[in-house]
This record gives C-alpha cells, structure tokens and sequence, in this order.
C-alpha cells in the first residue's frame, strides 16, 4: 500500500488526481497541500510514498519545494503542470515523470506502475524487495517455426489490436499480446513509450524534431522515422538527458 498525497494551488486539480486514486486500490490518500510552504510541512508530518507536485504555484514552486526536503525523507514525486519546459529540472530531483494538464488518463496510470515499480525498490524495514525481472526476450510465430527475438534485438514496437509489432532492422514480428500489457514487462531504462501505440528502445534514438503542436519528430539511427505524442515529451527528454 502506498502512501499519496497531492498538492495543487488549484482544489479542482487536487480532487480530480484524488477521483483517479479512487480506482487503485494499492493507492491509500493521506493528505494535500495548495502551496509550496504548506507542501513541506505536510510531507514531513505524513511522510507520503509518493506525491503528486504542481510545478507553478503561487509563492515556492513544487520543485522548490521538494529541493527544501532533504534527500532521506524525499517521497517519489510526480510532476503536475500545464507547461512542458521543465524536464531537466524534473530530472535533477528525480522526479518519476512529468505529467501535463489535463491529465491523460493513460499517462497516469502509466506513472502510477512507474511509481508502483520504484516504490518496490525502496527499503522497507531494513528489507530491499528484489528488482522485477524485467522481459529479455520473447518468442513469436514465424510460419510454422517460433522465432525467438531477445529484447536487446528490438528497435522499436508499435500497437496491432491484440498483438505488438516487434521491429528489429527490417523486419517485424507479432507478438501476442496487446501493448499496454507488453509495456509493463519491458525495462523502463531501456525502453520509453512515446505514443499510445509505440514504444521505443532508448539507445536506438538518433535525433528528435520539435513540431509545432508540441508533439515531436523522432528518428532511429537507421532512420526509422516515429512521432512522440506531446503527453510524452517531456518523459522522453527526461530519459535522453538521463543517459
């Protein structure tokens, strides 16, 4: 069970993150804040998992905020704003992700399993749980043959109804099971999702292109090209800047 709380200078903003908790049952409420001074006092007396964090409020900023709480008694953090100007800062307090408003309902819960996965990581009672064997390789139906295609192999996946596209070079595969379930097998350090129906290897990004909608532009080093929905960009910088 994990310990949330929200802060947002804006009470709608908090009840709307509180109604999406709702459905998880792992996720217990303990408290919110609307602003940066009231923020730090409540994670020291309810000392959360995890909070989500405005970026802009008025007075201290979320990120100052989580800055002025020591590194030891830092929750996860979950990023919340309206702007996408602020990955590097995010990266520099470790912060999960980035999430812009309105919130996309597939983008939370994406961060919810990231935040459920580093939560798993953490010391709890002088204990560290194991590290989730993330998948290596996977086996797919080529003909009357099954290939086996390791993870290390694969460039990109994209979304086909019940099944997921493993590229790899010039080929692809079809894997058996629907992306959303692929995505969270595939190690988050070396795979990225940067659209609702694709997933990229990180190490196999060769250049990104801003578009004017926000979304970007990105090719692989063989010069696949594939296009970042703007839900995902900042996530996507924040990975890149990370390696």
């Amino acid at each position: 069970m994990m310990r949330v709380m929200v802060v947002d200078d804006e009470p709608l903003a908090r009840d709307g993150v509180r109604a999406r908790l709702a459905s998880h049952a792992d996720m217990r409420w303990v408290g919110e804040a609307g602003d940066g001074e009231s923020a730090i006092q409540a994670i020291e007396s309810l000392q959360p998992d995890l909070v989500f964090m405005d970026v802009q409020m008025p007075g201290m900023s979320g990120i100052d905020a989580l800055r002025r709480v020591t590194s030891q008694a830092r929750p996860l953090s979950i990023l919340l704003t309206a702007y996408d100007n602020f990955a590097v800062a995010a990266f520099e307090i470790h912060a999960l992700d980035y999430l812009l408003k309105p919130i996309d309902d597939q983008r939370f819960r994406e961060s919810l399993d990231r935040a459920r996965a580093a939560f798993r990581q953490r010391t709890h009672d002088g204990y560290v749980e194991p590290q989730k064997a993330w998948a290596e390789r996977f086996t797919v139906r080529v003909g009357q043959r099954i290939a086996v295609i390791e993870a290390a192999q694969v460039d990109w996946i994209e979304a086909n109804d019940d099944y997921a596209g493993l590229h790899v070079g010039s080929r692809a595969y079809l894997l058996r099971e629907p992306l959303h379930q692929l995505a969270k097998r595939l190690d988050p350090n070396r795979f990225l999702r940067i659209h609702r129906s694709t997933i990229v290897r990180i190490d196999r990004i060769a250049e990104l292109e801003a578009l004017s909608n926000r979304d970007c532009l990105l090719r692989l080093h063989d010069g696949t090209p594939l296009r970042a929905s703007r839900t995902y960009v900042d996530q996507l910088h924040a990975a890149l800047a990370a390696r």
